[in-house]
């Protein structure tokens, strides 16, 4: 049978009186300095020397203790799942987090995969987190949102590509990239357009969104659309390329730059010229699809907003109650290139 390792019987924890004592300061003046509390006026020299023996002592505040004397938390919670990334999303949370730093928010990612939506909710709200941010791709319902509130979160935010009712929404949606596409495709005298769809399950809710967003601007432009399966291999892009011919197809919005690529080489080894024979379109905008031979056309994606994120959730923090919010973040525009 193993044994769990033997722990010393006790560990010391520097506590904010041993700070107080080495600065030669009281209790309270090492809790404002330490919680960045602005309205008392203490000198430079004694926050340094605050600080100094804080860093000495390793001491750091207890969390859950400075929650229970603010009655609530600062942590704002980040579910985490099967996300599809890119170069817009990897920059919107790194300024997100960046930004709820600064104004002294702990930004805690939350592992949810394999949680329902509303197992998630509960698990998000033990946690009694000031605010939720759900990014796309991770579903919350209004039962969900009803758990977090009651919890004390006083901001829930989604941003997902439909708004959720009771959360606040910062909409990304998606349709704007297959519009701008197939619009792009269009106006380049394409009518039979092909649309690829991603076989990996985490890209499921952006790619079908996305395929609506196609479907709506060729409607309106008497053109065709024509969803096609890949998965992100060479031999599936391989096998879709032999059967080229046989799909009547003049264009292709390949639902972003990495499968735009993945499925160009195909064509071309298949002898199907680009953009001769079929005019190819991703998404991102990424350095490497402006080095290919054709330089890749592709939609360039954008988030517009009044006021940075972390400031916007700061205010709902600080003034819940109010009727939801919602913005229409993402723009979209298609830039020419060779491949189209």
């Amino acid at each position: 049978m193993s044994q769990l390792p033997k722990q010393p019987a006790e560990v010391s924890v520097p506590t904010s009186a041993d700070v107080a004592r080495l600065a030669g300061v009281s209790r309270a003046t090492v809790s404002y300095v330490l919680n960045n509390n602005a309205t008392v006026r203490i000198s430079d020299p004694t926050r340094r020397r605050v600080r100094e023996a804080a860093l000495q002592l390793g001491y750091v505040p207890h969390a859950a203790a400075r929650s229970l004397r603010a009655g609530h938390s600062r942590m704002v919670l980040l579910p985490s799942g099967h996300i599809p990334g890119g170069p817009l999303h990897q920059y919107f949370f790194e300024e997100l987090q960046s930004g709820l730093r600064r104004l002294d928010y702990t930004v805690v990612q939350y592992g949810s995969v394999g949680l329902t939506a509303d197992e998630a909710a509960t698990a998000w709200a033990e946690l009694r987190p000031v605010a939720v941010v759900v990014p796309p791709g991770i579903t919350l319902t209004p039962h969900g949102t009803g758990i977090l509130t009651r919890s004390g979160a006083k901001a829930v935010i989604t941003l997902g590509p439909d708004p959720v009712p009771g959360a606040h929404g910062l909409v990304m949606d998606q349709r704007r990239v297959g519009e701008s596409a197939v619009e792009h495709l269009v106006a380049r005298g394409r009518r039979h357009i092909g649309v690829v769809m991603p076989q990996e399950p985490c890209r499921e809710s952006f790619s079908e969104t996305r395929l609506a967003g196609a479907r709506r601007a060729a409607e309106s432009a008497g053109a065709r659309v024509c969803p096609l399966p890949l998965g992100y291999e060479e031999e599936s892009a391989q096998r879709l390329a032999a059967g080229w011919a046989d799909l009547g197809l003049d264009a292709v919005f390949a639902y972003n730059d990495e499968y735009a690529m993945l499925l160009m080489r195909a064509l071309q080894d298949a002898g199907v010229a680009v953009p001769a024979d079929t005019a190819v379109i991703g998404a991102d905008d990424s350095l490497i699809g402006r080095l290919l031979r054709p330089r890749l056309s592709t939609v360039r994606m954008e988030l517009s907003m009044p006021q940075p994120l972390a400031e916007t959730i700061d205010r709902m923090v600080q003034h819940p109650g109010g009727p939801p919010v919602h913005h229409d973040l993402l723009r979209t525009s298609a830039v020419h290139r060779e491949s189209s």
